[in-house]
């Protein structure tokens, strides 16, 4: 009888180049597109560098403080963290003992967290 061939690998290599054929063709078109119809006119309007419609003056390079950084992450985190007292707060009543221990020890690791972050000095705002 016929059997299909299992161990051919001709399905991966025509997966392969559909697969590059999609990643290209787009880049191709693209490039083909901006010589046809898109003739390069250089000029000092061109070039110069446009942000949110305000010509830039000073160098774009300023020095931004990590501070902010870490204080929106700390935010984040016990924002994440106060949805998850929700449930325990609504099912307080009837949870078991071992729910409960668990409840105590994320509150624990919570308010570590917070200690940990005010004695950083992350949570001042200057």
């Amino acid at each position: 009888m016929n059997q299909p061939i299992t161990d051919s690998y001709l399905p991966i290599v025509v997966l392969v180049i559909a697969a590059a054929g999609f990643a290209i063709a787009p880049l191709v078109m693209a490039w083909l597109w901006a010589k046809k119809f898109s003739p390069s006119k250089p000029g000092p309007y061109k070039n110069s560098i446009y942000e949110c419609g305000l010509e830039s003056k000073d160098d774009a390079l300023i020095q931004f403080r990590p501070e902010y950084y870490l204080y929106a992450i700390i935010f984040l985190i016990f924002d994440v963290e106060a949805i998850f007292l929700l449930p325990f707060a609504v099912a307080f009543t009837g949870l078991t003992l071992g729910a409960s221990i668990a409840m105590m020890v994320f509150l624990l690791l919570l308010v570590e967290g917070l200690v940990w972050a005010w004695q950083k000095g992350v949570l001042t705002w200057v």
